[in-house]
């Protein structure tokens, strides 16, 4: 009896890239079905739910095997949670194709009518009084629709200036709101290190820095050295933040009692990079102390109190010196400013007790 049973064919995994697309350097996985990938850096077009847009393939091709990279989705994912960033699990959207000649010379066609977009999008805002400054603009590669980026310092009511751009283009029209920080993204340049901004090449959440960051990395405190092309605080002051704060847990507070091979101490000053205490003993002597040489003290140690006979001879001795007649130096500096003593008969008080008992004598 010949065998009907169905086998169901096995279902091919799918494949998946990672890219960076549009204007504000998204990040996202798509599927492609690509059979060979080049191991050069290559430029793709994907779909999103915004239209087709040129993007990046993102990390070293040369770790990318079987349509996954080494790092696993659940890796990457976990990556952008610990990052606080918000990272969709799934597929954004789909690779269409490789990116051709075409394609790029599209593209910087498109950025050219940008610069145009941008300058009738300011024109329009100044007419009807809105009190915005026009960033940028992103049009789409596939001519879906046109993003103008702006800044303001309230809330601003842009529905007639939406209604005459879209008439103008014939296009759909979005306006988003930035801040300082989201500016540095899209027009920022090469910083003070040498490098381009952190936030342009994979930065994709911008969380706040301070200036405790800064005093602790015992970095300058000169806002032009320390703050960016956005006018505040460099984001890169928070990289190594997590660290300085674990190290400085290990260390001793100033003021706090240590035994150390020379004796006990005070901490005065401490290292947070290379563990070190800065140790004042007793006798006056500073030196720096490794942490895992010093043994913590609940307080400050107990003085040596000298031994029964020892103490009082020190007392008779300072005793005996009273009333000897000997002068010391101190004494002889009193009499200088007293000046001399004067006689208890001389004076006119002298001369008048001494007239009265010659007249009673008379």
């Amino acid at each position: 009896m010949p065998d009907t049973t169905t086998r169901n064919k096995p279902t091919k995994a799918k494949k998946y890239m990672l890219v960076r697309y549009g204007r504000m350097k998204n990040l996202g996985l798509f599927e492609h079905t690509e059979g060979h990938v080049p191991k050069t850096p290559a430029r793709v077009v994907v779909k999103t739910d915004k239209g087709l847009e040129l993007g990046f393939v993102v990390g070293h091709l040369t770790s990318y095997r079987d349509g996954r990279y080494r790092f696993t989705d659940e890796q990457v994912c976990g990556y952008y949670a610990n990052s606080e960033i918000n990272f969709p699990n799934g597929p954004v959207g789909k690779v269409l194709r490789f990116a051709s000649d075409d394609d790029v010379s599209e593209e910087q066609h498109l950025q050219k009518i940008a610069e145009e977009e941008i300058a009738c999008c300011a024109r329009f805002a100044k007419d009807l009084g809105l009190k915005m400054k026009i960033v940028d603009a992103e049009h789409i590669f596939g001519g879906e629709r046109i993003i103008f980026y702006f800044m303001a310092d309230g809330r601003v009511d842009f529905r007639e200036l939406v209604r005459k751009l879209a008439q103008e283009y014939q296009t759909r029209i979005e306006m988003r709101q930035i801040g300082s920080r989201d500016e540095a993204k899209l027009l920022g340049d090469v910083e003070s290190c040498g490098q381009v901004c952190c936030c342009i090449r994979f930065l994709q959440l911008l969380k706040p820095v301070n200036m405790r960051m800064a005093k602790m990395q015992k970095a300058t405190l000169d806002p032009s050295k320390i703050s960016g092309y956005c006018g505040r605080l460099k984001c890169c002051l928070r990289y190594e933040d997590q660290n300085y704060t674990e190290l400085k847990k290990k260390l001793p507070k100033r003021n706090t009692w240590v035994q150390t091979e020379q004796g006990a101490g005070r901490v005065i000053d401490t290292q947070i990079l290379t563990q070190l205490l800065v140790v004042e003993h007793e006798n006056g002597d500073r030196a720096a102390v490794p942490l895992e040489e010093v043994t913590i003290l609940p307080g400050p140690p107990a003085r040596k109190e000298p031994p029964e006979g020892q103490g009082k001879e020190r007392d008779k001795g300072r005793g005996s010196g009273r009333g000897t007649g000997r002068s010391t130096g101190r004494d002889k500096e009193k009499e200088k400013t007293r000046g001399p003593r004067r006689d208890k008969t001389s004076g006119p008080r002298g001369r008048r007790r001494g007239g009265n008992r010659k007249k009673k004598d008379t």
